[in-house]
């Protein structure tokens, strides 16, 4: 047990040391005894505040939450409120001050009250505030503060260690939240009729020009005479819509402010066209690449797969394989140390180099954690038990520094050939992803089999903002107004090349609570 002083005493330290001088130098024998009995004193002083804090914790000084369930569900952007109890089963009251939550930096928490006294044999309510600016699954490891002694004069840290969970899922998903649960509350109306699709019909959608991946056989042969260049005919047929909505979570989207990166918004207009087409009676797929195919949904309709579509778009855009993230395996052991020590005391003797040891305590330490985590991708063994208890108690892992845009457009235009063949066949395919620099020919030809299967592409590029602080030298806003000249030069290029290879590009237009943002 650590146990420091506070500026009072440090004061009258100081004070003591003076008059204590004072008196040598002058030779006066009273002064001398004055100043030694202020340094005596503080050393009582320290020895009392020792004994009554462990007094205080042995006789039973914690925190609890007054939560039935230990995680609570949310979207992005919103506020919850969660309710927590310190309770002191000591005779003497405690004083604390500096109350403060140990919780994920993808949360923003807050508490009241920050100071005060828990009465002898009583609790005191506790106020967490909690923001959650960005998906995923996080949570509040406990809550730290420091207990004075009697005369105040020196503090003792102490943490409680209780994690919580907080499951945060993309914002256009919060109706699904609001929504009772099971039997026929969870059903939507179908809005609207089967609409026309592409395909293999009767009736005439249109006359256009043709495009890469169209077949020979439905040129219009005097419509192309007489206005000089190859037109098509479109038919169409009354079906519900397949839907496939394909995600580029690279790790590089997410780098920026927590709420405020690329895949922060692509998460949430993601999500929204899944709630769209779903409330409409459409089949659903989902797609999520990040240097490799990261999450697969085949396309089903329903409240049911409307929840597995928000889970997906939390789990598999995490930063937990060892592949995604820039912890190496000790820097994982650093941190499942730190966090396993208060919450298992027994543990506190683990060397940080017996990484076996380590492991294996985690595994049996899982059964506390708020989260059922699924095994993140690592070389070993060992590895991947250590990165399965950061998933499991919500501890952040930062992504790694280095690009995945190859592999993913590899991974991605492999992808798009296979959808291609895949039954039923797609109507509609949705791309958030960066668009191609030019037009390469694997990626035309895969957009030209998704074509001639009838499907319609449209794609969302990201854009990237970055905050202006006019704290800022002129020097930061310059790199600042630059980096955004180069990130929407590109994206218009890549849109140029995309339209050329009659791609539609989806416009959106984002709203935000405290402002609203244009494209």
């Amino acid at each position: 047990m650590h146990i420091y002083p506070t500026r009072p005493a440090v004061h009258v330290a100081f004070a003591g040391a003076v008059v204590l001088l004072a008196g040598v130098i002058g030779q006066r024998p009273p002064i001398i005894a004055w100043g030694a009995a202020i340094l005596i004193a503080l050393v009582f002083a320290r020895a009392a505040a020792l004994v009554s804090v462990s007094r205080i914790r042995n006789a039973g000084f914690e925190m609890v939450w007054s939560e039935e369930k230990k995680v609570v569900a949310t979207v992005r952007g919103a506020e919850v409120e969660l309710a927590a109890e310190v309770r002191n089963r000591d005779n003497l009251a405690a004083r604390y001050v500096h109350l403060r939550p140990v919780a994920s930096s993808h949360l923003l928490v807050s508490l009241e009250p920050t100071m005060g006294e828990v009465p002898a044999g009583g609790r005191l309510h506790v106020t967490v505030r909690v923001q959650t600016p960005r998906v995923g699954r996080h949570a509040i490891h406990g809550l730290s503060l420091e207990v004075q002694g009697a005369p105040g004069l020196f503090e003792v840290p102490l943490t409680f260690a209780n994690p919580y969970g907080i499951e945060v899922l993309p914002r256009p998903f919060s109706p699904l939240l609001l929504s009772a649960r099971g039997g026929r509350s969870r059903r939507e109306a179908e809005l609207g009729r089967p609409g026309p699709m592409r395909g293999d019909g009767v009736d005439l959608r249109e006359l256009r020009e043709l495009l890469p991946g169209d077949s020979f056989k439905r040129i219009a042969w005097r419509a192309s005479a007489r206005r000089g260049k190859l037109i098509v005919r479109e038919f169409e047929h009354d079906e519900r819509d397949v839907v496939w909505l394909v995600l580029d979570a690279s790790v590089e989207h997410w780098a920026g402010v927590v709420g405020k990166a690329p895949l922060d918004y692509g998460i949430d207009e993601v999500a929204a066209a899944a709630r769209k087409h779903l409330g409409r009676g459409d089949s659903v797929g989902l797609a999520v690449f990040g240097g490799r195919l990261r999450g697969l949904l085949e396309p089903d309709r329903g409240p049911r797969h409307a929840h597995h579509i928000a889970l997906a778009l939390t789990l598999s855009t995490a930063t937990y394989d060892a592949d995604r993230s820039e912890l190496e395996e000790r820097e994982v052991a650093a941190r499942v140390l730190e966090h396993i020590r208060p919450l298992e005391p027994k543990f506190g003797r683990i060397k940080k180099y017996d990484l076996d040891r380590l492991a294996f305590h985690a595994e049996a330490a899982m059964s506390r954690a708020p989260f059922r985590a699924t095994t993140p991708e690592a070389p070993t063994q060992r590895e991947q038990s250590l990165r399965k208890y950061l998933a499991a108690f919500g501890i952040e892992s930062p992504a790694r520094s280095d690009s995945e845009k190859i592999r993913t457009e590899e991974a991605m235009n492999r992808f798009f050939g296979r959808l291609a063949k895949r039954k039923p066949r797609p109507s509609l395919v949705h791309v958030w992803a960066p668009g191609p620099d030019y037009a390469k020919p694997e990626f035309v030809q895969a957009l030209s089999q998704l074509r001639r299967v009838g499907a319609t592409i449209r794609w969302t590029t990201p854009r990237v903002e970055l905050p202006a602080d006019p704290r800022d030298s002129v020097m930061a806003q310059a790199v600042t107004q630059a980096v955004l000249l180069r990130s929407h030069t590109a994206r218009k290029r890549a849109e140029r090349v995309l339209a050329r290879m009659g791609v539609r590009m989806q416009r959106i237009r984002r709203y935000l609570p405290a402002e609203s943002e244009s494209p």
